[in-house]
């Protein structure tokens, strides 16, 4: 019999409604927990913290980053904890990597976590830059690839990134796991890059991460 594959678990726009987490099956047995962004709605007193803690009674491994609708302070915590995902790279499996950006390009609604579409474009050629050698790269953003099914708001049109978009054509990686448009959850591919929308958290929607034999699959779940 083989060894049991091993496996982290990713999900994002929690929006400071983390219940499920602890609904998630066997994820006390994850190597770690991956979180995209939009931990809070706008970052109050106390909600980065109390996200934290019912994800941390789960799994205490956690890489997350700063979504749209997280101020600074969001930021900083995650800092503080040595757990930011945003613009850096870690090695989740022997010869592969997970490369994170969080934030998301401009909306009509002016959050907090808004940047400018070429400001995603450096953050991900300069965290790249810094990824080194690696078998299968693995890429977390909280914003959605344009033109894909992951990025279409109620009405049809495309929100997307371009400069998430034309990173993927041109880098390839395994597996993408983006967030952001809440009602196009879903898998999607671009070229040979799978990418995953879990939708939100309060939804049920997560990726597994499963490696086996040196190779990464990721499978869209919910609880």
């Amino acid at each position: 019999m083989g060894e049991t594959p091993k496996f982290w678990i990713a999900f994002g726009d929690i929006h400071q409604s983390a219940a499920l987490v602890s609904r998630i099956p066997e994820i006390d047995q994850a190597e770690g927990i991956i979180i995209t962004g939009d931990l809070t709605n706008l970052s109050p007193d106390g909600a980065v913290e109390k996200v934290w803690e019912t994800v941390a009674s789960a799994n205490p491994n956690i890489l997350a980053q700063r979504g749209n609708m997280d101020r600074e302070n969001v930021n900083s915590f995650l800092d503080g904890k040595n757990a930011n995902l945003h613009c850096s790279v870690h090695e989740i499996f022997p010869g592969i990597k997970l490369m994170g950006v969080g934030c998301s390009m401009t909306t009509p609604f002016a959050t907090p976590g808004e940047v400018s579409d070429s400001q995603l474009a450096q953050w991900l050629d300069e965290t790249y830059a810094t990824a080194g050698d690696y078998k299968q790269l693995v890429l977390a953003v909280h914003d959605t690839p344009k033109d894909s099914k992951l990025d279409v708001i109620n009405g049809g049109a495309h929100v997307g990134s371009a400069a998430i978009r034309a990173f993927i054509e041109k880098v390839q990686p395994s597996v993408v796991i983006c967030g952001h448009i809440h009602e196009a959850s879903g898998t999607d591919y671009i070229g040979n890059s799978k990418i995953i929308n879990p939708g939100m958290l309060s939804e049920g929607g997560y990726v597994l991460l499963t490696e086996t034999d040196g190779n990464i699959e990721a499978t869209l779940k919910k609880v």
